[in-house]
């Protein structure tokens, strides 16, 4: 095809945000209910396109969440997850997203705004159920940020701040078992994370909250990349020994 043949395609750009934390003992992510057409009163996540083209696009990520949850996340950490551009993805014209993803401690109940007909905190597992139907292509975008998060937590220390300020290894292994959804042989990952340089300080401290013997305390470490890494491989539906 020559220059001047070439012609330049008519897309509209987007953003969608994919917002995970753990709630009630589960990973949750923030799902908005479409107030408008197309998939009207469909689940979907929060976002919406540029409102032109000077918008940066984190800040219209940041915008849509605001708008339709009235969450401000300002201060936390948004990553690109990817872009996706299906031709069909949406029926009303060609639409390219880039989806942000991010993971969460202490997020409050969202309310409803813009195109928004609710919002709320919604478990992952009810939405990557087979029967499940969500609007546009959502449900893979939901299935790659969870793997994103999932992946994270084998490599960063994340998981921490999902934890007291002063924990132990059963509570800090339970953020694991949420977010990568399977059980963890209990005497593996406290050798594995105990011994990842930085990951944990001790506190010199013990606690009886769970009930047995004292389990010592941690707080969150000075690295946020864990050396060596903890790969989910360590997990297997047992759940043997205890932490000391």
């Amino acid at each position: 095809m020559t220059e001047r043949n070439w012609r330049t395609t008519e897309v509209a750009i987007a953003v969608d945000l994919a917002v995970l934390t753990v709630r009630d003992d589960a990973l949750q992510i923030l799902m908005v209910e479409r107030g408008t057409d197309p998939w009207q009163g469909s689940l979907a996540l929060p976002g919406g396109f540029l409102d032109d083209n000077r918008e940066d696009l984190d800040a219209a990520a940041e915008r849509e969440l605001a708008e339709e949850t009235g969450l401000d996340l300002n201060r936390a950490h948004l990553e690109q997850l990817r872009t996706y551009g299906s031709p069909n993805r949406d029926p009303r014209r060609r639409v390219v997203t880039v989806c942000y993803v991010a993971f969460i401690p202490d997020l409050p109940a969202p309310t409803a705004g813009g195109d928004a007909r609710a919002a709320a905190w919604t478990p992952v597992g009810s939405l990557l159920k087979a029967h499940t139907e969500l609007a546009f292509d959502h449900k893979r975008i939901i299935t790659d940020a969870v793997e994103r998060t999932r992946s994270k937590l084998e490599y960063t220390t994340l998981a921490t701040r999902f934890c007291p300020p002063e924990f132990t290894v059963t509570e800090l292994r339970k953020v694991y078992e949420i977010v990568w959804g399977q059980a963890l042989d209990q005497r593996n990952f406290h050798r594995k994370i105990t011994a990842a340089e930085g990951a944990l300080t001790p506190t010199g401290k013990q606690t009886n909250r769970h009930g047995g013997r004292p389990a010592a305390l941690y707080s969150s470490g000075p690295v946020s990349i864990l050396h060596p890494p903890i790969p989910r491989a360590i997990a297997h539906s047992g759940m043997n020994g205890a932490d000391s």
